[in-house]
């Protein structure tokens, strides 16, 4: 039934623009700028189809969205590129931030079960809508001539599938994650001081914050609380098109989901070396929920003195 409505819509377009064409060339004959213009013009003709803009002959307006898509592309990945850049010569010039004293041995919980649970549920769903995401945007430029166009179809097809279906599992611990760390990521007088010493990070020096540092809250407002937030946004007008009013709105979203992604991921990279290879420590505290008392002291003091003196326990 859809198909043979189609069908029509088709038909009835094309006898339409027939007409128009007939009605300028008589005007001017070989000219065929007007029926052109009249068929860019966003104006809304009868049709069978049903939908959104289900009359509008041509949206001049995609032709846009279409030419702004590689060079944003292009954009985000040499954003990506500069990111790991910066982080490789940031290892090799700094290196691990290790501890001054010996472990005492002795270990104190900083994540509970839950913590734990909101942070890999909405991390690990975070990464595979990147890494799909990625291969959605950049395969037909890297992939595609690889591995040919039969094997990247069913890759897309796959990456599609599962971005689309994700993304739902990716709000919900999103929302999760915002409402277990949202107390302990609200500003603080120690964070000033934190930036102002840039935490230590180029000069070595300890420098005391809370559970946790100015620049652990900069990620959970900018990267949490604000890309993603958007993205989930962006993303249900594009997995649920019939409900968006136009094809603008989705052009749009599916913009700002682009540009959004890319800077996200890059965020996330200096949150990905940070909680590895950047902190050791950083990584078990997550995985098993504890860290050594020095490493409490040194990394998080403020946050070591309540959690000893009993003014702060895990929920």
């Amino acid at each position: 039934m859809k198909k043979r409505l189609g069908s029509k819509a088709v038909a009835c377009t094309v006898l339409l623009l027939c007409a128009l064409s007939a009605s300028s060339s008589t005007e001017q004959p070989g000219n065929d700028a007007a029926i052109w213009r009249e068929a860019r013009s966003g104006a809304a003709y009868a049709t069978l189809a049903s939908g959104p803009e289900a009359g509008v002959l041509i949206q001049s307006r995609g032709e846009t969205w279409r030419e702004l898509r590689p060079p944003l592309a292009l954009a985000g990945t040499s954003l990506l590129l500069l990111s790991l850049c910066a982080l490789t010569a940031f290892y090799l010039w700094r290196g691990p931030i290790v501890l001054h004293d010996q472990p005492t041995g002795r270990r104190i919980q900083r994540f509970s079960a839950l913590d734990r649970a909101a942070h890999w549920s909405m991390g690990i769903s975070f990464v595979v809508l990147a890494a799909s995401g990625l291969v959605l945007t950049l395969g037909k430029y890297l992939l595609l001539p690889v591995i040919g166009y039969t094997l990247f179809a069913w890759l897309a097809f796959a990456c599609k599938s599962v971005h689309n279906f994700l993304g739902p599992l990716f709000m919900l611990s999103l929302g999760w994650f915002i409402v277990r760390f949202l107390g302990d990521n609200l500003p603080r007088r120690c964070d000033l001081d934190w930036l102002r010493k840039a935490g230590g990070m180029f000069t070595g020096r300890h420098v005391p914050s809370g559970r946790f540092n100015a620049g652990e809250k900069t990620l959970f407002w900018g990267l949490v609380c604000g890309f993603s937030v958007v993205q989930c946004i962006s993303g249900l007008a594009l997995d649920f098109p019939n409900v968006v009013a136009s094809r603008s709105l989705l052009q749009d979203a599916n913009i700002v989901h682009l540009a959004i992604a890319m800077l996200a991921i890059a965020a996330s990279l200096f949150h990905i070396y940070l909680g590895t290879i950047g902190v050791p420590g950083a990584y078990r505290a997550m995985r098993e929920g504890s860290v050594d008392e020095t490493w409490a002291r040194e990394h998080h003091e403020i946050w070591y003195e309540e959690a000893k003196a009993g003014r702060w326990t895990s929920r």
